[in-house]
């Protein structure tokens, strides 16, 4: 694994869609020709994964995915809560758009030099060099990829800068689509079932990728008439053909050290190791409540560091997770409860283990609260900084409490397939395959009971029936399910339902959310470093 963490810089500047690089200089012949070489082309290769870190389990990339919309909105702390309220900060000038355009270009450009170099390495045998090449371009097509469900019409790179190159325009988004699944298909083609080094590239995370990308399509005023098709092909066979498998307990898809399981198809690589660390990876302390004020409570390493970033909305907690009883998602990817890590005598005497804080997710009444010798929490007394919060990215293994995350982050696993498949037939008329795809995913959730008849009882409560089956109840599971992993965003986009779902749910963003805000703005320095006219995205 260790082999893909690092990024080095290479040769140019990230294709002129990143200008950013326009003040470096450009490295020297001589060192440029390290790249012609075996070792010099697996270096390019691995640094092609380097824009993974730069999306996911990062501030830029979760803030721009994971609230504004209608399950997640902001907390108390941090500089970005405009990008949940969509106000005029959210503009031009904002560092996460930036940072994510220099950042997927930069990698992007990585990649051309893997495609348009692997025919000059001699000394590389083939089946290293088509590997590789695939490997580059899974990589190429998913920050286009990125980068055109966040912006819009973007810039094309696919062969490598090797000079300074100021002009820039802005290709459609059907060019892009093609650019993008043209990839994406030579990659399944190129890349093998399974890598011994994961976090590698493999065929069924290409196709489970080009799944993803039909169906973004086939809702786009880009769709072709096979699109939905496509897009349970691929996905299907990502079900079929590979021997992935959902967990037993869903509490285990998270479950630090336990990433790499047979629910994962992809994931983009941390470490410990303080040479490959990166300072992003802060997925562990966004989604936290601000515990270590409370009473009998402090910072820890196993309650994390609660920057209060993300708070999730009513709807979430309230509505989409009320089936309780039988669906046990909620329980195992939240806290609810924090036990005592600081004992204190006063008011009452708390003792080190002791409850010190619980969410029982209900409104609770003044005697109820009174009763207790801890902190009772009703739903209907959650603020910016008290609420029931996300644990799925929580990271023990951290050196301390100052320093980033260190564990991999899940791009794609097997339940998104599911729900991919589940999409796609609901959209070709299919609704009793769409909901058995839905079940599968449900049913692996369902609460274990006491009784063999129990446990069947619960089961049976989870099913849906195909009558049940509409974009909206897609949309809902899929937050269930997939609640804080850099989709949902990009979800209610895809369906039209952002801007209906955001207004409803979300009382902090639906005063000023409004169409222009289903693009990002595009980033002030790309616009002012380019020689030919670059125009910015309506609204902004």
């Amino acid at each position: 694994m260790k082999n893909i963490l690092w990024a080095i810089a290479l040769v140019g500047i990230a294709g002129s869609g990143c200008n950013k690089m326009l003040d470096e200089k450009v490295v020297t012949n001589p060192t440029d020709d390290f790249y012609n070489t075996r070792n010099g082309f697996n270096t390019a290769v691995n640094a092609g994964y380097a824009g993974m870190r730069i999306f996911y389990s990062t501030e830029r990339g979760m803030t721009l995915t994971d609230v504004g919309i209608d399950t997640y909105t902001n907390g108390s702390d941090g500089n970005f809560k405009f990008a949940n309220q969509y106000t005029p900060q959210l503009d031009a000038r904002y560092d996460h758009v930036k940072e994510l355009w220099n950042g997927l270009y930069q990698s992007i450009n990585n990649c051309n030099v893997v495609v348009d170099r692997a025919g000059q390495v001699a000394d590389l045998d083939s089946a290293s060099r088509v590997k590789g090449v695939g490997e580059a371009l899974f990589c190429r097509a998913h920050y286009h990829f990125l980068l055109m469900q966040t912006f819009g019409n973007i810039p094309i790179r696919i062969h490598e800068n090797k000079e300074i190159n100021t002009a820039a325009t802005r290709d459609s988004t059907k060019k892009v689509y093609e650019t993008i699944i043209d990839d994406l298909t030579k990659a399944a083609q190129y890349l093998p079932p399974t890598q011994s080094d994961w976090g590698r590239a493999t065929k069924p995370a290409a196709e489970h990728l080009l799944a993803r990308v039909y169906l973004t399509r086939a809702s786009s005023p880009d769709a072709q008439p096979d699109d939905y098709a496509n897009a349970d092909k691929f996905a299907e066979g990502v079900i079929k053909n590979y021997g992935f498998k959902l967990l037993d307990d869903p509490a285990k898809v998270w479950a630090q050290g336990n990433e790499n399981n047979t629910e994962t198809i992809f994931a983009a690589q941390y470490t410990t190791d303080p040479l490959y660390a990166s300072p992003d990876n802060n997925a562990c302390r966004f989604f936290l409540m601000q515990y270590d004020v409370l009473n009998g409570m402090q910072r820890d390493l196993p309650n994390g560091t609660p920057w209060k970033r993300f708070r999730p909305t009513a709807f979430l907690l309230d509505t989409l997770y009320k089936e309780r009883v039988y669906d046990t998602r909620y329980e195992k990817w939240f806290t609810t409860v924090w036990f005592v890590n600081k004992p204190v005598t006063t008011p009452w005497v708390m003792n080190l283990g002791d409850t010190a804080v619980y969410m029982p997710g209900r409104p609770v009444t003044p005697a109820e609260v009174s009763s207790k010798h801890y902190l009772l929490v009703g739903s209907d007394k959650y603020t910016e900084k008290l609420y029931p919060s996300l644990n799925k990215f929580a990271d023990a293994q951290r050196p301390d409490n100052q320093a980033s995350g260190v564990r991999p982050f899940i791009a794609f696993r097997l339940a998104e397939t599911y729900l991919i498949a589940a999409e796609a037939l609901y959209k070709l008329g299919n609704t009793q395959g769409a909901a058995d795809m839905v079940n599968v995913v449900r049913m692996r959730a369902a609460r274990q009971g006491t009784t063999p008849a129990e446990t069947q009882a619960n089961q049976l409560a989870m099913q849906v029936s195909a009558s049940a089956i509409n974009i909206d109840f897609l949309l809902d599971e899929r937050s269930r399910e997939l609640v804080g992993e850099q989709l949902a965003w990009f979800d209610l986009k895809r369906t039209g339902k952002l801007l209906e779902r955001v207004r409803k749910h979300n009382p902090q963003a639906a005063v000023n959310i409004d169409a222009h805000h289903l693009l990002r703005p595009i980033p002030q320095d790309q616009i002012d470093r380019s020689s030919t006219p670059f125009p910015q995205n309506p609204g902004y």
